[in-house]
């Protein structure tokens, strides 16, 4: 911690005031730091990964500009452990709980961002970039160590699932964040902004709103289908990125990430058997 101070304070002139704890799934650090006589928020790469990370994100702040984004207040990459430093949104109010309107603020920030040309270089989102249902096909032993359905109800309904999935066409010209979850969005002067977008791609608008409702619908919010009526073969492509790593060891740099993921699981899963009319599902 005291190396991380000497670098806030040695490459940007910051006074760092405390390190944040709690945010995300990696081992990126979040520290608030006094910068030019006032408050900012700054993320420090640990490692390659969270450095790589950090790189894509400053693309998207330095060229994206909107009441949905926070402003980007300093970028320093020395190459080997970039610092990001942003506005300071700590005394912004961060769901859950979902308040009435705050449901319809993010729908309204979704939609300023789709509206928008993306930034030239971003890379379109391929089925590469997702995992899918066909990586159960392969092997089903993660998905089926979890316990959320039997071997038999797997066999029967992974026809379709994989069907759903080659069928729901996810390009497309859109700017997407395509990382929307409730730790990556908060309210701020009655209007909702997105943080961490070093997965923002061009492809179709639809999979950032489909991809955020499961971790709504844990944190006390409406159910995915009160949200989105027409999610369609969605639902397989949602449930289907969860399912095959959900039961996976967890990544390194990210020790939490598993668990939050077979959470988003339990609310997908049934969401894609109700939609495509797959069997019940048997524990």
């Amino acid at each position: 911690m005291d190396d991380t101070r000497d670098l806030l304070a040695e490459r940007l002139g910051a006074k760092p005031l405390r390190r944040i704890f709690g945010g995300g799934y990696t081992l990126m650090e979040h520290w608030l730091v006094e910068l030019d006589g006032s408050r900012a928020f700054a993320k420090v790469a640990v490692d390659e990964p969270t450095a790589g990370f950090l790189r894509d994100e400053q693309r998207i702040y330095s060229s994206v500009e909107g009441s949905f984004i926070p402003r980007l207040a300093r970028w320093d990459d020395d190459g080997v452990r970039p610092i990001l430093v942003l506005e300071d949104l700590t005394g912004a109010y961060w769901p859950p709980p979902w308040r009435p309107g705050d449901v319809e603020l993010v729908r309204e920030a979704l939609a300023e961002i789709h509206a928008l040309q993306p930034p030239e270089g971003l890379q379109r989102l391929v089925w590469s970039d997702l995992h899918t249902w066909r990586e159960v096909e392969d092997d089903p032993t993660p998905f089926l160590g979890l316990g959320l359905s039997s071997a038999d109800w797997l066999e029967q309904a992974l026809p379709e699932l994989i069907a759903a999935t080659d069928r729901c066409d996810i390009s497309g010209e859109a700017f997407v964040h395509l990382d929307v979850r409730s730790d990556n969005i908060c309210i701020a002067d009655g209007q909702a902004k997105l943080v961490d977008w070093n997965w923002a791609s061009v492809g179709n608008p639809r999979v950032d709103f489909a991809f955020w409702l499961a971790s709504v619908s844990l944190e006390g919010g409406p159910a995915p289908a009160e949200l989105m009526s027409d999610a369609g073969d969605l639902t397989a492509v949602v449930s289907g990125f969860f399912a095959p790593i959900a039961g996976l060891p967890p990544p390194t740099g990210a020790p939490k990430v598993r668990s939050v993921q077979l959470a988003q699981l339990e609310v997908a899963l049934p969401w894609a058997v109700e939609v495509l009319g797959l069997p019940p599902l048997d524990r």
